[in-house]
């Protein structure tokens, strides 16, 4: 019986376009690669090239998918912001300045060499340290003394400044704006703290009170309520309330009794801070003649008092011969006996019993025994600081408000 012999395929030898063995496998270039990849490449390189190599068209719809390319472009957008932000260049340059290759990665931040020096107006200033300059792990800030000690103390004394507090009796009359703005504006000028207790008789008028508000530092107005028709009378009560309102809110601070019609200096005020009980200095006044000048006050040796400047035979009986803007206290006196030594707690007034011109040594009587308890002021008491000018205007007429409603009598035209 004859029998059939089938033969190998004819296309076992053939090769084909795609390089394949197999006729009936089929592939791209990109399949290619990818198929190569699987054995060589690593995962992210082989993710990459599936991105950049993958079709652009659709197999169902050959159309553009914008999809895909929305996703590239945010990966570009991506890939370009992380590495703008990498600090390339800067790295670089700090490792080709540091040799890392015989050293080993430290985090360990080091100190900075500074150098330290303190000057007066100038405490400090600080070097930075160049390339060459040694690293060292502890940095000790020293202190360059270049003036004396006592300059130095000043400098670096940071002590409050005691308050100031100053009485001013005052009241309606036609000066009474310009006496008050004037020493306003001296008050402004004096460093703080600094509390203005200004005081008037029965009422508190709109005038004043707007004058205060407007002078912009710390006051208070008070209003003394005692019936008195007698000048002398008027401003010692108008002190004793002012007295009575710092002894009931224990005020601390040095007290000082300004007249509003008196001329005051800068120095002045600032010289009395330094008082520790009380202070006292020479007075200029004008006389009662406005004739000549005349100076009533201590006699200092250094901040010792040793006698007093006096001129009128009336007054050579009192005990101490001081003007009343001729001194000043410390105002724990009035509230705090005890630590004064004081012999007895009776309250610290102005008497309205006594003479004119008696009221300042019968009340400094009560703050201090003698002269051992009073400080000269400016040492040696060679400066008079304030004058005291009787120059008040008694023939004119306090306009309410400070306004006038009437024209005056004589009027000029203007050409």
């Amino acid at each position: 019986m004859a029998s059939i012999r089938r033969t190998l395929s004819p296309y076992n030898d053939r090769s084909y376009p795609n390089g394949s063995s197999n006729p009936f496998s089929v592939q791209s270039p990109s399949q290619k690669l990818l198929s190569h990849g699987r054995t060589t490449f690593s995962p992210v390189r082989r993710f990459i090239t599936g991105i950049f190599l993958q079709k652009h068209y659709s197999r169902k719809s050959n159309q553009f998918s914008w999809k895909k390319s929305l996703i590239r472009c945010f990966l570009f957008f991506f890939l370009g912001f992380l590495l703008g932000m990498a600090p390339f260049n800067n790295d670089f340059n700090e490792l080709k300045q540091q040799d890392l290759r015989n050293r080993d990665f430290s985090f360990e931040m080091k100190p900075a060499v500074v150098n330290v020096e303190k000057n007066v107006g100038d405490l400090s200033f600080v070097e930075r340290p160049k390339e060459n300059d040694l690293m060292v792990d502890a940095v000790e800030l020293g202190v360059v003394e270049r003036s004396d000690r006592n300059e130095v103390k000043r400098i670096l004394d940071f002590v409050p400044r005691k308050q100031l507090i100053v009485v001013t009796p005052t009241y309606n009359r036609a000066l009474q704006a310009y006496y008050l703005n004037r020493l306003g504006q001296v008050l402004r000028l004096v460093r703080p703290p600094v509390l203005w207790i200004v005081v008037e008789m029965n009422a508190a008028s709109m005038e004043t009170a707007e004058i205060l508000r407007n002078m912009g530092i710390m006051y208070r107005h008070l209003v003394c309520m005692k019936n008195s028709t007698d000048v002398k009378d008027r401003g010692v009560h108008q002190r004793n309330t002012a007295i009575e309102h710092i002894e009931r809110h224990r005020l601390d601070g040095i007290v000082y009794f300004a007249d509003d019609d008196n001329i005051y200096s800068l120095e002045l005020f600032e010289s009395i801070r330094e008082i520790s009980r009380f202070g006292t200095w020479p007075v200029g006044m004008l006389a009662q003649s406005k004739n000549k000048a005349i100076l009533e006050g201590p006699v200092c040796n250094g901040s010792q008092v040793i006698g007093w400047h006096t001129n009128e035979k009336s007054k050579r009986l009192r005990r101490f011969h001081v003007d009343m803007s001729g001194f000043a206290f410390n105002s724990t006196i009035l509230w705090d006996p005890k630590r004064w030594h004081r012999p007895t707690s009776d309250p610290i007034r102005q008497l309205d019993s006594v003479k004119e011109g008696f009221q300042e040594t019968t009340f400094i009587e009560q703050i201090v025994e003698d002269e051992s308890q009073m400080e000269g002021i400016p040492p040696g008491c060679y400066r008079i600081m304030n004058w005291h000018l009787h120059l008040e205007a008694r023939e004119l007429l306090y306009p309410k408000g400070w306004m006038l409603q009437n024209n005056l009598h004589v009027v000029t035209p203007s050409n």
